[in-house]
């Protein structure tokens, strides 16, 4: 039972990780019918500007372990936010009218690019993070030592996607999305500025990605500049299994991937944790394509 609760916490804290990823594919492909395949490589660039933040700025010295981290998580949320913000305009917005397979071009593309300037700017061996930011202490919970960090990531992952819902479903900018995804043309004639929309969904979701490369530092140690590859992968799974465009389907399905690959690496084995990951998503496809919260919309003709 005890390590059933462990892996059941750890799933959850991973999973948490893959829905903030997630959340930025499945917006992005809310409002522009575009899977945005360098998003895993923004994850990897919030990671890495969050150790060099950490390192240069000595934040350890004026703040306690949590101030350190709320100030580091806000700084690479807004870097990592602008860097999403140009990409769209760069490599995306100059195609908007063109097919859709230039789009998607377009994204492996800048995909590669970002995956190689990181490891140009930072090396190819793996980086540490420092070890003593946030206390390695474990809570009791029911008799069972819980780590603190866990819990916190946990957390951390929950209320961001709650602030995104709550946001999404109560504000002005939040209705705005929603209108550009069901169908642009209208939101254009209602007065809705598509552009501006699609602008802050690409602050949005990489700023999101790159708060979760942060918590992959802190909670791992190390980072890697090609981890975005497989990270991006998983959260693309887990988007479809939540059902892929759906907000909520994104939350629920990176949390539900995270416990499945938890489990199976206990129970099963940990050399098969990747490939339950992506047996998940090809048995999802084939059962219920449109994910577990998705639903079946008739084609625009």
């Amino acid at each position: 039972m005890e390590l059933f609760i462990q892996q059941l916490t750890n799933g959850l804290a991973v999973g948490g990780i893959y829905a903030l990823i997630a959340l930025g594919y499945t917006m992005v492909y809310g409002v522009l019918k575009l899977i945005n395949f360098a998003h895993g490589d923004l994850f990897t660039i919030g990671a890495y500007l969050g150790l060099t933040l950490l390192t240069t700025l000595g934040l350890t010295n004026y703040l306690g372990p949590f101030g350190v981290v709320i100030v580091l998580a806000l700084m690479v949320m807004g870097l990592v936010a602008i860097v999403g913000a140009a990409l769209e305009r760069v490599a995306y917005r100059p195609l908007r009218q063109s097919h859709r397979l230039s789009a998607v071009v377009s994204a492996l593309g800048a995909s590669i690019f970002f995956q190689n300037a990181v490891m140009l700017i930072y090396g190819a061996r793996y980086k540490v993070y420092p070890h003593d930011i946030l206390p390695r202490t474990a809570i009791n919970i029911f008799g069972l030592d819980i780590p603190l960090i866990r819990l916190l990531m946990l957390l951390t992952s929950i209320v961001m996607m709650i602030g995104l819902y709550l946001f999404i479903q109560r504000t002005k900018i939040g209705t705005a999305i929603r209108a550009a995804a069901i169908d642009q043309g209208a939101a254009k004639l209602m007065g809705i500025n598509v552009d501006r929309v699609i602008m802050i969904v690409f602050l949005i979701g990489p700023a999101l990605g790159g708060a979760a490369g942060l918590m992959v530092g802190l909670y791992y140690g190390q980072i890697n500049f090609t981890m975005g590859w497989l990270y991006g992968l998983k959260a693309f799974t887990a988007a479809i299994l939540g059902g892929i465009g759906n907000i909520p389907g994104a939350m629920v399905g990176g949390l539900l991937l995270g416990v499945i690959e938890a489990m199976g690496a206990a129970y099963i084995s940990i050399a098969w944790k990747d490939a339950i990951a992506f047996c998940v998503l090809i048995i999802i496809l084939i059962v219920r394509p449109t994910g577990l919260l998705g639903e079946r919309v008739a084609e625009k003709i």
